[in-house]
């Protein structure tokens, strides 16, 4: 007998050779149904291999990602034997599962495959996925598998297994396929009900250049065939939401080739945009006792040689700045926190005198490959909201707990609020890529944890995850489309003031080390405005709207009352335009409706003559009219934050 820990805790015992499968089924047959693979000991494993001794088991569903994973890498397999049946002599190169789905690197050889012809994959696929049958592994010799593939002809699987250790090879079987592959699979083809090929894409065997390039060919399943349903409605609203394509129609942001890739150039309205997300965090800072500081946005060579910036950061930094005087160099920089601890010891600093908070929105500069450049998601020049926290270790953990109370804060003015915390710590069988004594490891890390635990955030902790100078607690947002994006970061840090020899005077009158937190509840201002915008689909909450309302004239003879309107509104902080044009009400309307500007004021010939206004909501319609003293007051309460 063996003896099986579950995840609440509970132990079970069954024979040895117990499958996950087996396992589930003594639990429940419903269960049993969902279950795609397991985690054994923190090892994912096919639901049906045999266990052998006592272990840990979590078993996985659709719902886990680990479980999604499997059944997307079953996928490619179910795939790869469709396109063999399909296509005589298709050779393959490898097949993982990636965040949203799948892909299989193929060589057709002289055909060139097109997206035609993607219908007639997908009824294969879902034709043999109908036979349900078995993902069965088995264990092969390095020998073997060369003849294996030797005789299929695939120059492919054999450069893969030459870098294999024999005894560690094995290949999966599925109907007429088998292929290698380490695993772990669903346990049968009928758990994929739904299939849709995405698209097409050249790819380089093994990522090199001089070698042969595959067709890459993305897809992704489901257990249901109505979450690829849902899943494609996602899709196309994403679209809908890309901040690019939003960002031009709002006239938020553009980019120009003179000015060079990466380098967003800010129009007027998401300028305004930008300043109001800037300020609204520089009043939060203000209450929780930061201080503002600026530094340069370049910074000579040996500071960013000590901070250890240039070693990390050097191949993707741009080309050093050279001055007149020989040998000297400077860096646009890549970070502002070594200019921070350049601030701190500025002067001598007492136990009495920290915490001490620095807080600036600085702009630093990377050189990302133009491959890699995205919109606002991926640039070459950002700002950060950063603020770097210099504090005693006794003051750790309410220090995070004031920051985590920032980021929360944060998030629920702006709409965020499904989210995940990260808890980051570092490997304990790897101790040696960190720096810092193990006291004060364990000191940070129980901080961390601790203060999550106190402020009740769901959290998932991440082994081997830490910064090698600290752990840290990252922040997992999802979307309004339930995409998961990483914002809001807490980090602390035993390196830099390492590095920098900062100090501090304790009440002991001996000189010790201050512990550095790093944290930017924005991150990058260009990302998060890029995630904001697809958030709320460019529906900005008022008191972020660039534009918070438009006068509709319904003839020139009405201009003067809707400049003396905007000039009262104006004069409360509440901003916006009126629009001029010799159109009519109607399509002034519709293009108000277009540039979602929130609140529509229609003045004719009886708003004139009353001193009222007809407001209209953007989305909602038709609110009626009212005196504009009343209009101010009500947008007023909800522009406050």
């Amino acid at each position: 007998m063996i003896s099986i820990t579950l995840p609440d805790g509970s132990v079970r015992q069954y024979d040895k050779g117990i499958t996950s499968m087996q396992i589930a089924q003594s639990i429940s047959e419903g269960l049993a149904r969902n279950v795609l693979a397991a985690e054994v000991d923190g090892e994912v494993w096919d639901a049906n291999r045999p266990i052998e001794k006592d272990s840990h088991v979590k078993l996985l569903t659709w719902n886990d990602a680990s479980g999604k994973s499997t059944f997307w890498h079953s996928s490619a397999h179910l795939m790869a034997e469709a396109l063999e049946a399909l296509y005589p002599g298709t050779k393959f190169g490898i097949g993982p599962a990636i965040e949203t789905g799948f892909y299989y690197d193929v060589d057709f050889g002289d055909k060139v495959l097109s997206s035609d012809e993607f219908k007639q994959i997908e009824d294969k696929i879902i034709e043999l996925a109908k036979t349900k049958e078995e993902f069965i592994r088995k264990p092969v010799t390095k020998a073997d598998a060369i003849e294996y593939f030797t005789e299929k002809g695939d120059e492919y699987k054999l450069d893969l297994i030459k870098d294999l250790p024999d005894g560690s090879i094995t290949f999966y079987t599925q109907g007429n396929f088998t292929d290698l592959c380490r695993g772990p699979h669903i346990p049968n083809t009928g758990f994929i009900k739904a299939v849709k090929l995405m698209s097409l894409a050249g790819a380089y065997w093994r990522g090199d250049e001089t070698r042969k390039q595959l067709t890459r060919i993305y897809g992704v399943t489901f257990p249901k065939a109505s979450e690829l349903t849902d899943y494609l409605h996602i899709i196309e609203e994403a679209k809908k939401r890309d901040h690019r394509k939003l960002g031009k129609e709002l006239e938020l942001f553009a980019f120009s080739e003179k000015v060079g890739m990466g380098l967003p150039l800010w129009l007027p309205k998401g300028t305004a945009l930008r300043e109001r997300l800037t300020s609204f965090l520089q009043k939060a800072q203000v209450r929780a006792g930061y201080e503002q500081v600026i530094t340069p946005h370049i910074g000579h060579k040996n500071l960013y040689v000590t901070s250890g910036h240039y070693e990390k950061y050097g191949a993707d930094s741009f080309q050093p700045i050279k001055t007149p005087q020989e040998g000297e160099e400077f860096f646009l920089k890549p970070m502002n926190c070594p200019h921070h601890c350049e601030i701190y010891k500025t002067k001598p600093r007492s136990y009495k005198d920290l915490p001490v908070r620095l807080a600036e929105f600085g702009t630093v500069y990377r050189y990302e490959q133009s491959g890699e450049l995205h919109g606002l998601t991926r640039v070459r020049g950002f700002t950060q909201d950063d603020a770097h926290l210099f504090c005693r270790p006794d003051q750790v953990k309410e220090e995070f707990m004031k920051v985590i109370d920032l980021v929360l804060y944060v998030f629920k003015a702006l709409g965020f609020e499904d989210y995940t915390a990260q808890i980051s710590l570092r490997d304990p069988e790897n101790k040696a890529k960190y720096i810092g004594t193990d006291e004060n490891w364990a000191l940070a890390e129980s901080a961390i944890i601790e203060a999550a635990e106190e402020k009740g955030l769901r959290t998932v902790t991440e082994l081997g995850e830490a910064a090698f100078y600290g752990p840290k607690l990252d922040f997992m947002v999802k979307d309004a489309l339930g995409r998961k994006w990483q914002l809001g970061t807490i980090q602390v840090d035993y390196n830099l003031p390492e590095r920098f020899e900062l100090e501090y005077t304790g009440s002991d009158n001996q000189k010790h080390r201050p512990v550095m937190i790093h944290r930017a509840p924005f991150g990058s201002m260009e990302r998060f405005i890029a995630v904001l915008i697809e958030h709320c689909a460019g529906n900005f909450p008022l008191w972020l709207s660039p534009e918070q309302f438009v006068i509709l004239p319904i003839s020139e003879k009405y201009e003067e009352y809707a400049k003396k309107l905007s000039d009262m509104l104006k004069d409360s902080d509440i901003c916006g335009l009126i629009d001029f044009r010799d159109e009519k009400i109607g399509r002034k309307i519709r293009d108000a409706e277009v540039k979602k500007i929130p609140y529509m004021l229609i003045v004719g010939e009886k708003e004139a003559a009353e001193g009222m206004v007809s407001v209209r909501k953007h989305g909602q319609g038709d609110l009626g009219s009212m005196s504009i003293e009343d209009f101010k007051e009500q947008i007023t309460k909800e522009i406050k934050v």
